[in-house]
């Protein structure tokens, strides 16, 4: 059964706070009321704690306000005075009026919900740990770094861009860059998306957006960046089945947006969108810079396949990994990083199948030369306890990884072999239509940026 009392009781209090700020309170007092009986009806059928948590904490807020109204209204009651009055003669405060502690509460609030999108710790990514993308970095480079360390070359009309959109296939670096960016700045980093943002609760996402923009100003220097992560989610085309809701939090972008574009602090605007072409276009227009993040080159994918592999013991050479560079040719940058990871696990599962180890020193490899070798047959279930069935030819022992003491197992190096056989299915997570997407948005608004 659908739970429709709490969507009721949020369209009844919103009608209350309404007439409450219209000084009507015996009417809000009516409908706090009636609004806080849907509530509980509405708690007995809700099954999400977190959910749960919320609404309770905003109906003490509404019970709160309910008691000062029935308070006030029986006093009125029994002077025969008004409950339609400013209140000044009773000492009743009109809701929102001059309540500074209140608001400073609800300010202090919001910016506990956002406190989170504050990166404190540097992800520690340099921009040499960027495969390519040679002019998305010069242009992050030239709008954060320079700035900073050249406010000489910043002086009259020169100035560095206010919005920049990075826009591509899903898994080419978009947030990768975003992390370098974090890493490389002299900045207080925000990194946000439609969650942190998005509040079910009438007026509160507009507000949650009007807080983070100022909190960027207020960052120390003034130098500040916003990384809004699948902006599309956020600002997507308005359209006439839209709700209001979400047409309010764009229009807060809007103006938040250009507002930072007037200040005098250092605040990026960076955003990251798989479906650019879905944008509204007023949030398009406030990116000044849009920078195409493509599929990655050959040698951007040579350059990956040795980042991923890192130092894990491995017989490749140099012309090896020019091949896988050259092999997966359609391949975004965490194609490239799964198809690693799967050859990382090959010599993991030669040790699961093996039958046969050889020792390598202290150590214990399993033997790859099985059926090759006819005088080294697998372990049976008929084979002699206690017997040596070590194989005259090879050195190799009769036994399975499970028989094996933990400390003596070695696995084998990774070999070329063991990416050929990961590349023997497909490894492409994007399609040549969704490229050509890419290509006529970008020649119609965008920057190349390889």
């Amino acid at each position: 059964m659908e739970n429709k009392f709490i969507p009721d009781a949020i369209e009844v209090v919103s009608k209350a706070i309404t007439a409450d700020n219209e000084g009507e309170y015996a009417k809000a007092l009516g409908l706090y009321r009636d609004a806080l009986g849907r509530f509980t009806l509405g708690l007995k059928y809700e099954k999400n704690d977190a959910r749960k948590k919320l609404i309770l904490e905003r109906v003490e807020g509404y019970m709160k306000r309910a008691e000062e109204l029935r308070d006030y209204v029986n006093k009125q009651n029994e002077v025969g005075g008004s409950s339609k009055a400013g209140g000044s003669s009773t000492g009743m405060k009109k809701k929102g009026d001059g309540d500074e502690d209140e608001a400073d509460a609800e300010k202090e609030k919001l910016r506990g919900a956002l406190s989170g999108a504050i990166v404190t710790e540097k992800p520690n990514i340099k921009w040499d740990d960027v495969a390519g993308l040679e002019l998305a970095k010069d242009s992050l480079k030239e709008t954060v770094i320079l700035p900073t360390r050249f406010p000489q070359l910043f002086t009259g009309k020169r100035r560095p861009f206010k919005g920049i959109l990075l826009y591509g296939p899903p898994g080419t670096g978009k947030s990768y860059l975003a992390k370098a960016v974090a890493t490389e700045a002299d900045s207080t980093f925000f990194s946000v998306s439609s969650s942190d943002l998005v509040s079910k609760w009438q007026g509160e996402s507009e507000r949650l957006v009007k807080q983070l923009f100022e909190m960027a100003r207020e960052s120390p220097g003034g130098r500040a960046i916003v990384f809004i992560d699948e902006v599309d989610s956020l600002c997507g085309s308005r359209s006439e089945g839209e709700s209001d809701s979400s047409r309010r939090i764009k229009t807060e972008f809007l103006v938040q947006m250009d507002g930072v574009g007037k200040t005098s602090g250092n605040v990026l605007i960076l955003g990251a969108t798989n479906v650019p072409w879905e944008l509204d276009a007023a949030i398009r227009r406030r990116f000044e810079k849009r920078v195409y993040i493509p599929l990655p080159e050959g040698e951007a994918r040579t350059f990956m396949v040795k980042l991923h592999l890192g130092d894990t013991p491995n017989t490749l050479r140099e012309k090896d990994f020019e091949k896988i560079g050259a092999i997966t040719s359609g391949a975004s940058g965490s194609d490239i990083q799964v198809l690693v990871k799967e050859a990382l696990m090959q010599p993991l599962r030669t040790c699961q199948k093996a039958q046969q180890f050889y020792p390598d020193g202290d150590f214990l490899v399993p033997c790859e030369q099985y059926p090759s070798c006819e005088r080294c047959p697998p372990k049976l279930s008929r084979d002699k306890e206690g017997k040596d069935y070590t194989c005259t030819n090879c050195g190799a022992i009769r036994t399975t990884l499970w028989d094996i003491p933990p400390e003596k197992l070695k696995a084998p190096d990774v070999a070329f072999g063991h990416f050929e056989n990961v590349l023997r299915n497909g490894f492409s997570s994007v399609s040549q239509d969704e490229l050509k997407e890419y290509d006529n948005w970008t020649a119609q608004f965008g920057q190349e940026g390889a």
